[in-house]
C-alpha cells in the first residue's frame, strides 16, 4: 500500500507525554549528578535538549525537515495476513519498508532532524561512530543534504568487511576513520595468541614474524595446508584466510 504524500507526518508523536512513569535521569559521568542543559549543550543544539525533556505530546516537525523526507516518504505499507492468521485475529497489522531510503534503512528519519536542528544552531560538522555502517551512512547523507561537514568513526573491523558502506559514505562527502573498538582490540589479543586448530596459526597479520613458545616459529599457510585438512574450504573463504581464522574461535563468538 503506497499512502500519499499528504500522509507524510507533520508531528512528531512524544511517547514520554503518556508514560506514567517517567524514565530516570541520565547522570553525568563526573559528578553522578542528573545533567542539566548546560552539561548537554557542548553535544547537543538546544532545540534538541529542549526536546528531550519536553512534556508536550507532540512536536512541530520543521517544514525543511519534510521536505527533505518527503524525498523517500511515505515508505510502503504491506498487510501481514499470515501473522493475522497465526494470531487468530480479526484485526488488520501491517507492517512499514523502511529500506527505500537513500541510506537503505529508518535511520535518515531521525538523521535529517538532527543534522538540521545542529545547522539551526551554528554547527558546520558533525562527528559520529558507526558500527556496521547504517548509523554513519545516514548522517552523511543527512549532513550531504544541507550542507554540513560530517566525519565518520567506522569500527576497523566493519571498516575493511563493509566497502559498501564506506563507499556510500565517501560518496556523500563525509571522510571516514577506520576506529578500533574494545571488541575488536579483544579479539585480535585473543587471537594473537590462540591458534584457531592444530596447524593454522590465527594472525590478523600473518606476514609479521612470530615465535612461539621453545622458540618455535609458527608454520606457514602452505606448511598448514599440507599437513591438515583445515585449508579445505570454498575458495572464496581460502582467499579472506587470515580473517576469517581469526574469527573462528573468537571470545565474542
Amino acid at each position: 500500500m503506497l499512502l500519499p504524500e499528504s500522509a507524510l507526518p507533520a508531528r512528531w508523536y512524544n511517547i514520554a507525554a503518556d508514560m506514567p512513569n517517567r524514565p530516570q535521569p541520565v547522570l553525568h559521568p563526573g559528578t553522578g549528578e542528573p545533567v542539566g542543559p548546560d552539561d548537554l549543550a557542548p553535544l547537543f543544539p538546544m532545540e534538541l535538549i529542549l526536546q528531550e525533556v519536553s512534556d508536550a505530546p507532540e512536536i512541530p516537525i520543521p517544514e525543511p525537515v519534510r521536505e527533505i523526507l518527503r524525498l523517500w516518504r511515505p515508505t510502503p505499507l504491506f498487510r501481514a495476513h499470515r501473522l493475522e492468521q497465526a494470531l487468530g485475529t480479526k484485526s488488520r497489522i501491517f507492517y512499514k519498508y523502511e529500506g527505500v531510503s537513500p541510506a537503505g534503512s529508518h535511520k535518515p528519519n531521525t538523521a535529517v532532524a538532527q543534522a538540521y536542528y545542529s545547522k539551526q544552531g551554528g554547527r558546520e560538522r558533525l562527528a559520529t561512530e558507526t558500527g556496521a555502517g547504517q548509523w554513519g551512512s545516514a548522517l552523511a547523507l543527512a549532513c550531504r543534504l544541507l550542507g554540513l561537514e560530517c566525519k565518520v568513526y567506522m569500527v576497523k573491523v566493519s571498516y575493511h568487511q563493509k566497502p559498501y558502506r564506506r563507499s556510500m559514505m565517501e560518496t556523500w562527502g563525509a571522510t571516514v576513520v577506520a576506529s578500533p573498538s574494545e571488541e575488536t582490540q579483544a579479539v585480535a589479543r585473543f587471537s594473537r595468541r590462540t591458534p584457531t586448530r592444530p596447524g593454522v596459526w590465527a594472525s590478523p597479520s600473518p606476514k609479521r614474524s612470530r615465535t612461539l613458545r621453545g622458540g618455535r616459529t609458527p608454520p606457514t599457510r602452505s606448511e598448514a595446508c599440507s599437513t591438515t585438512s583445515s585449508c579445505t574450504r570454498p575458495s572464496s573463504a581460502r582467499r579472506h584466510w587470515p580473517r576469517w581464522s581469526s574469527r573462528a574461535r573468537s571470545p565474542m563468538s
